[in-house]
């Protein structure tokens, strides 16, 4: 009996603490996660205040896209449609268009010089994120597909 009373004691006690973390993560608004990356931007890039508004617009522009692909993304997901080879294929170039629109309006809003600190902090950004992918994956070393990149 008491095996039985300490096993449900500590289950409920790890679930409580499991859900206890989810709680304390605080989201924020799209306008805050945009005004956070611009003066991480203005820091790092050293931008004038002219920069820093164009680039807020064009972030809030790219978080609202976002969030609105977000949303159509679940609500497909909801319906439990997969989408055809086709339909990727058109997301997929879809995505790619708006990643040469961006790049396209950042080098016209930043100097040639800070362009290419920006080119290289994504490069930087994206290189992390692969090997925390592949760490969360169980890969502790990264993969051959991740090097050639």
């Amino acid at each position: 009996m008491k095996k039985v009373f300490l096993a449900v004691l500590m289950l409920v006690g790890i679930t409580t603490f499991a859900q206890g973390k989810r709680e304390q993560k605080e989201k924020l608004t799209t306008e805050q996660r945009v005004e956070l990356q611009a003066k991480k931007m203005k820091l790092d890039l050293d931008l004038n205040d002219k920069q820093v508004a164009d680039v807020k617009k064009l972030l809030l522009e790219q978080a609202k896209k976002r969030e609105a692909k977000k949303e159509e993304f679940q609500a497909k997901k909801d319906d439990a449609k997969k989408p055809t080879s086709d339909e990727i294929y058109a997301m997929k170039n879809k995505m790619l268009d708006e990643q040469i629109a961006n790049k396209a309006e950042m080098k016209k809003i930043l100097t040639p010089e800070q362009y290419k600190k920006w080119e290289e902090n994504r490069e930087e950004g994206k290189s992390k994120m692969k090997k925390r992918f592949a760490k969360r994956k169980g890969n502790t070393e990264e993969s051959p597909k991740l090097e050639e990149k």
